[in-house]
């Protein structure tokens, strides 16, 4: 029987077998082609809904392109565009205002989001209905927040503040302008009350998945509450706080609405609300393209840097 067997494979090498393709190869291709194959429709319309328009603002970027009537017809520009918005000074006025106001609002809503997320973190009564009602900020629509603060909060006159500062006894409580006075304040104030929970929410996650056996053993050898949060808690939420962090100066540092819907410019203009008063007031749409751009290349690299910390995150997560 072996001897018939090896008999039959010498044939089957031999000259004059035709090789066919392995059936299974041949099969786990069909199979992985119609596993993506209904995939196609989505990601046809993602690249026209998203690629697409990047490209035609990248190729507007180095265009002289105006609509005013008096302006040259279109010609390409070159790097022109770039050049105007980096040595142009209203234009550095924006990047600096952008990152300061990015950072400033990451980092204390960063902070508040950490001591938020360590008191509620803790067991008490009624502790689901406050979770619930420290995350309802993040969830009403930007622009509507926006007005909200312009108009019910910081509005000179009858605004909220103004009315807690009179009953404190503050002398012309109600001629005090925060918005036309503090403009970035004020925006900052209202971007860190809404944003803070989306860093409070993150940190939270990340303290309830420590291990309670080591928090107990710390308990059990006599560790204070602050070794406790600064041996074994700090270090376990500092992916979840880097991971807070990028993902908040990503979103923050194309706010619009905001600037909109408060001040209307008015000393706090930063990129975004650059590209939109180049793009409509000014109607140069070769240097409000190169305003884009740059704002989407600073949003790549800041997402780059923090997919790299996600997946870092789950590694970490995977090999416990």
């Amino acid at each position: 029987m072996n001897t018939s067997v090896a008999e039959e494979e010498t044939r089957a090498s031999g000259p004059g077998f035709d090789s066919a393709p392995v059936p299974h190869v041949s099969k786990w291709g069909r199979e992985s082609w119609s596993r993506r194959a209904p995939l196609l429709p989505a990601l046809v319309l993602l690249i026209l809904v998203t690629q697409l328009p990047f490209v035609a603002t990248l190729v507007m970027s180095f265009m002289s392109w105006s609509a005013q009537p008096d302006a040259p017809p279109k010609s390409f520009a070159g790097v022109d565009n770039y050049k105007q918005v980096f040595t142009t000074s209203s234009y550095r006025k924006a990047v600096f205002t952008s990152v300061e106001m990015t950072v400033t609002i990451v980092v204390v809503s960063a902070a508040l989001g950490l001591i938020i997320a360590l008191l509620l973190n803790h067991k008490f009564p009624g502790r689901g209905v406050v979770r619930t009602m420290m995350i309802a900020p993040f969830l009403i629509v930007p622009i509507a927040a926006a007005v909200f603060w312009g108009n019910g909060v910081l509005q000179t006159g009858f605004g909220l503040v103004d009315g807690l500062l009179g009953n404190l006894g503050v002398d012309n409580a109600q001629n005090i302008s925060f918005i036309t006075d503090h403009p970035k304040l004020s925006i900052e104030l209202e971007l860190i009350w809404q944003w803070t929970p989306f860093m409070m929410l993150i940190l939270l996650a990340g303290l309830q998945s420590r291990d309670p056996e080591v928090m107990e053993a710390a308990t059990i050898d006599g560790a204070g509450g602050w070794q406790t949060f600064r041996y074994i808690t700090m270090p376990h939420v500092r992916r979840y706080l880097e991971l807070s962090i990028v993902l908040g100066t990503i979103f923050i540092v194309q706010n619009f609405d905001s600037i909109l819907g408060m001040t209307g410019g008015l000393n706090s203009t930063n990129i975004p609300y650059a590209v939109y008063e180049v793009f409509y007031s000014a109607k140069d749409y070769g240097v409000a393209s190169a305003l884009g751009v740059v704002v989407v290349i600073g949003s790549i690299i800041v997402a780059t840097f923090g997919l790299r910390v996600v997946s870092s995150l789950l590694s970490e997560e995977e090999a416990r």
